[in-house]
């Protein structure tokens, strides 16, 4: 395999391993953000903190994210944090930007069915493209965030995404989308940290963050209701999608009504509203004739899933096919599967073992042990061949 050549793992904070040492961190006031700053200040690095201003959360039903990136505690978290580390703090206004290819993004995806992954977008076109390029007129060459992954430099120069350290906090699911030149140029000081190691060494700092409650919600939905979220953003009437409509079984059979397809995803049980006797799963969902359709656990396994949208991180996928472990969503543990390239960036992948719920818009990403080949964005899988061995 090409992407398993030799290769040094890089530290994250060693300023040998770097020309350019001026580097700009994300710091979003939590803990991991702000102790990458002061651990990148201490080990040599001229570090600039930058904290990013992504949504206003007047516009979520008021409620403040209590990890979030856009609310007054958080900035004042941050320059805080960036004081104590004795560094420059700058917030950068880049809502317009998130808005444009985070959020809406995000809606148009459930609109036609998909159920979107924005924090792999937004580490991708924000962090990576918006982010970066404030930070080049700031003269810093490098970039740095509090994620858990760790990068690789291979023998011919290029860069790879390495898992971190810390299995139940490792992040490099929602990094695919950095290729190799984003990676040589960036820094996960924590990379070979675990999150308890954090807290620890923050509390020694008496960094003020250290015992921050994380959230797992979206960031610019709070309170974690998106169909509220939905509806909100079309005041002069709602599309088709958001509107009634019949659910199915696999079997064709009308079992009740939904509140709107496009806030249905692939394996969801609860909030159905129907009764068969038995629970039953979504199993599709089809925004166009504004459908959903529900079967038995069984019908959400999946053997094999087309991929869009495909980036190798080297700038080449291994081989023509190959076998890789491969993650449908972050807390899956990963399994093992066949790849195969195809055109217009897309690959097929047929597993060793049917997975469950198979999701249209979540991320595919293939791994060979802890190194990252590439990712993508699940399109259509199927299971037909695998019901019929029931």
């Amino acid at each position: 395999m090409k992407n398993t050549d030799s290769y040094t793992v890089l530290t994250g904070c060693d300023p040998r391993d770097y020309t350019n040492r001026r580097v700009a961190v994300a710091m979003s006031g939590g803990v991991d953000s702000s102790l990458s700053a002061i651990l990148l200040k201490e080990a040599g690095f001229d570090v600039v903190g930058l904290t990013m201003h992504l949504w206003d959360y007047d516009r979520s039903g008021g409620k403040t994210n209590e990890r979030g990136c856009c609310d007054l505690t958080t900035f004042e978290d941050a320059r805080r944090a960036a004081f104590q580390a004795g560094i420059p703090h700058y917030t950068i206004d880049l809502r317009e930007e998130f808005e444009r290819t985070v959020v809406n993004d995000f809606i148009e995806e459930y609109l036609a069915g998909r159920t979107p992954n924005p924090c792999v977008r937004c580490n991708t076109l924000i962090k990576w493209e918006a982010l970066r390029r404030k930070a080049t007129a700031l003269n810093c060459g490098l970039i740095a965030t509090g994620h858990y992954a760790r990068i690789a430099r291979h023998s011919d120069g290029t860069f790879s995404l390495l898992k971190g350290m810390d299995p139940s906090k490792d992040q490099s699911y929602f990094l695919w989308g950095l290729d190799s030149r984003k990676l040589a140029d960036t820094l996960f000081p924590l990379g070979t940290m675990t999150k308890d190691e954090t807290r620890r060494k923050a509390a020694e700092l008496g960094l003020a963050t250290a015992s921050r409650r994380e959230s797992q919600e979206i960031c610019f939905i709070p309170d974690d209701d998106y169909r509220r979220f939905l509806r909100e953003r079309f005041p002069s009437g709602l599309p088709p999608q958001l509107n009634e409509g019949t659910i199915y079984t696999v079997e064709g059979t009308p079992a009740g009504e939904h509140s709107g397809s496009a806030f249905y995803t692939i394996g969801q049980r609860k909030g159905l509203g129907i009764a068969l006797g038995r629970p039953v799963y979504v199993t599709s969902v089809d925004t166009g004739q504004n459908t959903v359709t529900v079967g038995d656990e069984e019908h959400l396994l999946n053997d094999r899933m087309t991929v869009g949208s495909v980036l190798w991180t080297r700038g080449f996928p291994p081989a023509d096919e190959f076998a890789a472990t491969v993650k449908i969503r972050y807390r899956h543990p990963g399994s093992p599967a066949l790849v195969k390239p195809a055109g217009n960036n897309s690959a097929s992948v047929i597993f060793d073992t049917p997975q469950r719920a198979i999701t249209p818009g979540q991320s595919a990403v293939f791994y060979y042990g802890d190194l990252v080949i590439g990712g993508g964005v699940i399109g259509a899988s199927s299971y037909s061949d695998v019901t019929s061995s029931f």
